[in-house]
């Protein structure tokens, strides 16, 4: 699918561009333009992974510090008994639940591509169990879709990119990306639940979802008691969570006797080989973002939704993040390219920037978890995993427009 989506961008883009020579619109050489485009967006993908590689080899040599410390084995002792609820069907101490749990861990840092290894490893292991091999069993399609909706305490590749683009202060969007996440995870389990016919009045499901709402309900009084000091606060408790979380997280590995620097530098070798591996998805998705902006069709289309949304008497503020929100549940890769387009274009401290990094930070990429995890069982059949991460998603996307405005508007 992406790769019709990518070339339909570009071809798009040109197409674009032709009109304008042909019909005399915009400046005087806008083939000229687009070449230039191209080649200034295969640049600024090359400099935000070298500065990115710095601090995703630092977040990787922390998750490699959580594992090695046990804290990881730890989460996934308590979650076992919600995972009996919601997956019946893999039994207590099965390998299946270290290795979800560690993939939430990655996904609750925000680090993206990370999560990927131990999230195919809890894919393997769940197949073993699956009676029906080809068709998504149901605790597969629950583990698809809570990845997908993806609980983020520590946006912190969405951090990182504020920071490269000069935000004052990169991790303000803590907090309204913690409320739209729990947000889209709440949907998303619901929707999975209704599907599968699970009873939630048990304790563990109950617990889970008191704790999702009472995160979500607690921000939003919290705010709303907070006034205009909702910013500064906000501010504070992200950076002051981050640094107690580092903190606490080494001063536990050395209680335990953990060679907290051997294991740091392990994992933090991995972070350059992922910043590496992910340089080509960067250049390819910024440059065919600055053929469809730069031949003037993504200007259109969102002066389309603007028109429709302003008839319909809302504030536009929020169109221009929508193609983060559009592309998202395809790639990652395309979507943070549009991200980053939207703090080229509109400011990374913009109303519409912060919409885009909430967005980005709410939810992970449906079909691209879908085809890589599904893919690498042999699942042909995904029963109704695409329908519940499409509801995670829609949530998350909402959450982002109505969080984001409350918070920077």
């Amino acid at each position: 699918m992406m790769n019709h989506i990518w070339a339909a961008m570009i071809i798009l883009g040109i197409l674009g561009s032709l009109s304008a020579c042909i019909f005399g619109e915009g400046s005087g050489n806008p083939l000229g333009d687009l070449l230039q485009e191209f080649l200034k967006s295969a640049e600024t993908a090359t400099d935000i992974v070298i500065g990115l590689t710095g601090m995703m080899c630092f977040w990787l040599g922390i998750s490699r510090i959580m594992d090695a410390s046990g804290l990881t084995a730890r989460i996934a002792a308590l979650l076992t008994p919600l995972f009996r609820v919601i997956m019946p069907e893999v039994p207590a101490g099965h390998p299946a639940i270290g290795s979800i749990t560690m993939n939430m861990a990655a996904n609750m840092l925000g680090l993206d591509n990370a999560a990927t290894p131990l999230g195919l490893r809890a894919m393997k292991e769940l197949e073993t169990l699956n009676p029906h091999p080809g068709v998504a069993s149901n605790p597969e399609i629950m583990f698809l879709v809570i990845n997908t909706s993806s609980v983020t305490i520590f946006p912190i590749s969405v951090f990182l990119y504020r920071s490269k683009f000069g935000a004052a202060d990169p991790v303000d969007i803590f907090l309204p990306v913690l409320m739209a996440t729990s947000c889209s995870t709440l949907a998303g389990f619901l929707a999975v639940a209704a599907f599968q016919k699970i009873s939630l009045f048990r304790l563990p499901a109950l617990l889970a979802l008191g704790g999702l709402i009472g995160l979500v309900a607690g921000v939003f009084v919290w705010s709303l008691c907070a006034g205009t000091a909702m910013a500064a606060q906000a501010s504070l408790a992200a950076n002051g969570t981050v640094i107690l979380f580092i903190g606490g997280l080494l001063t536990y590995g050395l209680l335990k006797r953990v060679k907290v620097y051997e294991e740091f530098i392990a994992g933090a070798r991995d972070g350059f080989r992922v910043c590496i591996d992910i340089l080509p998805y960067l250049v390819a998705m910024l440059t065919a973002v600055a053929f469809l902006r730069t031949g003037g069709v993504l200007s259109l289309l969102l002066s389309g939704i603007k028109e429709i949304v302003a008839k319909a008497g809302l504030s536009t503020d929020f169109v221009d993040a929508l193609p983060v929100a559009f592309m998202h549940p395809f790639s990652g890769g395309a979507s943070r390219a549009l991200m980053l387009d939207v703090f080229n274009t509109s400011g990374v401290d913009s109303l519409t920037g912060h919409i885009a990094a909430v967005m980005q930070g709410s939810t992970e990429t449906t079909f691209y978890v879908l085809a890589v995890y599904f893919g690498s069982v042999g699942i042909v059949r995904v029963r109704h995993a695409v329908t519940c991460g499409l509801i995670a998603d829609f949530a998350a996307m909402v959450a982002a427009i109505i969080i984001g405005t409350m918070f920077f508007g």
